[in-house]
This record gives structure tokens, C-alpha cells and sequence, in this order.
């Protein structure tokens, strides 16, 4: 599900010659593409308009912006997120399975 695109990134990065930040380097990008999507809902849906000058984004391509750093972080440290995604669902079905109220069912 995600390898290939992990593989996509990792082909492309292969062609330079410092293909992944160093770590702290990566999550300083992660954290400003976070506040990039931060400010975007802020404007979207919070209490700060956004001024007439600032330019246009859109929230699909600053959530990709955020995905396609956190995948650069796994590649350099080697992490399968693919494997990662499918422990993190079965905390979610088992672990928190009861932690939030479900929708009411028809009887």
C-alpha cells in the first residue's frame, strides 16, 4: 500500500548526493509543513483570516506536503510503513476498541 510509494521516493532521492536530510533536519521540515497545514485550517476554519495577499493553498496538496516528509523520514531510517500502518490499525481495533462513543445501531 505504501511501499510503493516509499520506493518512488526513494528512486527519485537516489539521484542526488545527500539523498535524506539528517534526522533532525528532516523533522525541522516535518514540523514546518505541520505548521503550514496548521495555519491553512487556522484560515479554513479557525479564527484567522487570511490576507488578500497571501498566496492560494489547498489542503489535499499541504497534507501531502506533510506525508511525503514523514515518508522520507521512514526511508532514511529504513522503517516499512506499510508494516507500521497495519500494527497502528490493530492498536486502533484492539487497544482503543472502546476508548470512543460509536454510532448508535438500527435495532
Amino acid at each position: 500500500m505504501l511501499k510503493d510509494a516509499q520506493k518512488e521516493i526513494h528512486d527519485w532521492v537516489s539521484d542526488y548526493k545527500v539523498p535524506y536530510w539528517s534526522p533532525l533536519s528532516q523533522f525541522a521540515r516535518l514540523a514546518e509543513e505541520v505548521g503550514e497545514l496548521g495555519r491553512l485550517l487556522n484560515h479554513l476554519y479557525g479564527d484567522k483570516p487570511k490576507k488578500e495577499e497571501e498566496a492560494r493553498q489547498e489542503l489535499g496538496k499541504e497534507l501531502m506536503d506533510v506525508i511525503f516528509t514523514a515518508m522520507c523520514l521512514a526511508n532514511a531510517h529504513d522503517i516499512d510503513l506499510d508494516e507500521e500502518f497495519t500494527a497502528v490499525m490493530e492498536k486502533c481495533r484492539t487497544r482503543d476498541k472502546d476508548r470512543f462513543e460509536k454510532k448508535e445501531t438500527g435495532e
